[in-house]
């Protein structure tokens, strides 16, 4: 086994991409969970992200979210925005790390936006361009990295072919999105080293989806290759609105108690994480689907 990291950095999405993927909560509701995580010690949040109320109704007062919202000390909170409109939103909100996704996949990039991927893509160069005229970071989101639900598998090479434009364009980090949890071992370790082998330098981030349980398993690939920065949400919230049947992040939970047990830092407490899980579960009104919120960590003795 390769040498491991000691630390590694959680991005947790819950707030944004567990609950688009749930019936609209009210907005006290979503407040309170972002405050909860906020408390946790978890550094890293993507907050809300600034869409039409029509494409994601859920995220219909993501102004009014984040207006009403705690800002932790030493969290670095993030937005996901899917054109300049949504991005002059997030940046007149003080957003300053900024995301913005294309899919892999042609199909699944036009039903998602109404376009083709490079057609995505070159929206994306002129919001680069603005963002960074703003001051604001921009991290380009690449979904159905490691499959797509209409076409199959995404060749790795294409997916570093994306890379290589998005990087040239001036994005300041790329993420892998296992959209529909089709990605495994295998494909985890063929991406990353596609890309790596052409873009060594950019910072990456790896967002996994527990649909077909290889979650853990391709997070623990990814941290033998190097990778130290991955997503997770509470619970298990999330999935895909435009992939049926995609339902199922990492959850943060799992992820925090197999890295403890690994020796591996995170600067989360597992308790209150688990805490946070708990409530997370009572504001959507359904169980979860993370074990550990079931059965509790495994120093939880009977």
């Amino acid at each position: 086994m390769s040498q491991l990291p000691g630390a590694v950095s959680i991005r947790e999405v819950g707030p944004r991409d567990g609950l688009q993927n749930e019936d609209p909560i009210p907005t006290e509701a979503k407040v309170r969970l972002l405050d909860a995580l906020s408390a946790t010690g978890v550094r890293r949040i993507e907050a809300v992200s600034f869409v039409h109320p029509r494409a994601i109704p859920q995220m219909a007062d993501a102004d009014q979210v984040w207006s009403a919202a705690t800002r932790a000390p030493g969290v670095r909170y993030s937005a996901l925005v899917p054109n300049s409109r949504g991005a002059q939103r997030a940046l007149a909100a003080g957003f300053t790390e900024i995301e913005v996704v294309v899919s892999a996949s042609d199909t699944h990039n036009r039903r998602n936006v109404n376009r083709s991927t490079d057609e995505s893509l070159d929206d994306i160069a002129e919001l680069i361009e603005l963002l960074h005229g703003a001051g604001a970071t921009a991290e380009v989101i690449v979904a159905t990295s490691f499959g797509c639900p209409y076409e199959g598998d995404v060749d790795p090479v294409r997916v570093a072919g994306i890379v290589n434009r998005v990087v040239a364009d001036g994005a300041d980090r790329v993420a892998f999105g296992d959209t529909t949890g089709m990605g495994t071992p295998r494909r985890v370790r063929e991406l990353v080293t596609a890309v790596r082998t052409r873009q060594p330098e950019i910072p990456v981030l790896l967002h996994f989806h527990n649909t077909r349980g290889t979650a853990l398993a391709n997070l623990l690939t990814a941290l033998e290759l190097g990778i130290t920065e991955f997503d997770a949400s509470i619970g298990g919230l999330g999935g895909c609105p435009y992939a049926p049947g995609a339902s199922g992040n990492v959850a943060t939970e799992e992820v925090v108690h197999m890295l403890h047990d690994m020796g591996i830092d995170t600067g989360i407490d597992l308790d209150a994480l688990v805490e946070v899980a708990e409530l997370a579960e009572k504001l959507v009104g359904r169980q979860l689907p993370s074990g550990v919120l079931r059965a509790g960590p495994r120093t939880r003795l009977a």
